[in-house]
């Protein structure tokens, strides 16, 4: 274990350190998170983060510096490039910073090490009861809830929105959370996919494998803004109408779609005046 933590980034054990997290005696967290093994993944980020990409965060004040939350945003890509940009930028640009918890897909868990990997870097399998304990506990919560519906956009939807589920504002009314909606673009020209084979995907236990115009989905270098917009308070108990919810979940979608539709390339050069 020495020798994995001579491999972190100095830059990423200072903000381990400064992790308001409750590490036990053996480097883990009540979830189960590692602290050796968050070293090594926000290692191997930070040069995707940092150089690969060009990200630009805007508005990250808006997330709580502590206190329960959830971050909501939109998917795209042809994988989940956009969760780790998010969480990425919760660790890195924060102060102090936080470990934003996403919650994957039960077909992750299914896959063979990775369910335990992802569960070592604190991301749990989807199951609202982890959702319950890690809001109750005062966590940062990462949804996207267009599930894996949202990363099958092809490149021409890559701005769209598809249907959001609505357990995520449950949770939010049951828990008292704050959401903040999310705006993530520039991950749908990283994976500009073109095709989902289903068939091939399915071999692999995934719902789908993305093509792309030169084959494999190996991300591009591209640039990725993260738009954080302010919170958003609903107030209820979890137990409304459908109606109800789906009225607040059409609130936030709204506001995704409208951080979106600032954020887009052409608004922006519409913006400055520049014929686009």
């Amino acid at each position: 274990m020495a020798s994995l933590h001579s491999l972190i980034h100095p830059d990423v054990l200072s903000r381990l350190e400064r992790l308001e997290i409750p590490f036990g005696p053996q480097g883990f967290d009540p979830y189960g998170a590692g602290k050796t093994e968050l070293g090594l993944f926000f290692t191997a980020l930070r040069p995707f983060y940092r150089r690969y990409f060009t990200v630009h965060c805007h508005g990250i004040s808006n997330i709580p510096a502590r206190g329960r939350a959830m971050l909501v945003s939109n998917h795209s890509g042809g994988m989940p490039l956009d969760a780790l940009m998010v969480l990425a930028s919760v660790f890195f640009e924060l102060e102090p910073p936080r470990l934003g918890h996403g919650m994957a897909d039960k077909f992750v868990a299914a896959l063979p090490l990775i369910g335990q990997i992802a569960a070592r870097i604190g991301q749990p399998t989807g199951l609202p009861e982890h959702a319950l304990r890690l809001l109750e506990d005062e966590r940062l919560l990462v949804v996207f809830p267009e599930g894996h519906r949202g990363t099958a956009k092809l490149y021409p939807q890559r701005h769209t929105l598809v249907h959001f589920g609505s357990g995520f504002m449950r949770l939010a009314l049951e828990t008292h959370s704050p959401i903040v909606p999310v705006a993530c673009l520039g991950v749908g020209s990283a994976v500009p996919t073109i095709f989902n084979a289903r068939g091939l995907g399915h071999l692999f236990g995934v719902p789908y494998f993305p093509l792309t115009p030169y084959g494999l989905p190996i991300p591009l270098p591209a640039h990725i803004d993260l738009v954080y917009g302010p919170p958003m308070d609903f107030h209820g108990t979890g137990s409304e109408e459908d109606e109800v919810v789906e009225g607040y979940v059409n609130q936030v979608k709204a506001a995704i779609a409208t951080l979106i539709a600032r954020a887009r390339p052409s608004s922006r050069t519409k913006a400055a005046g520049v014929a686009p």
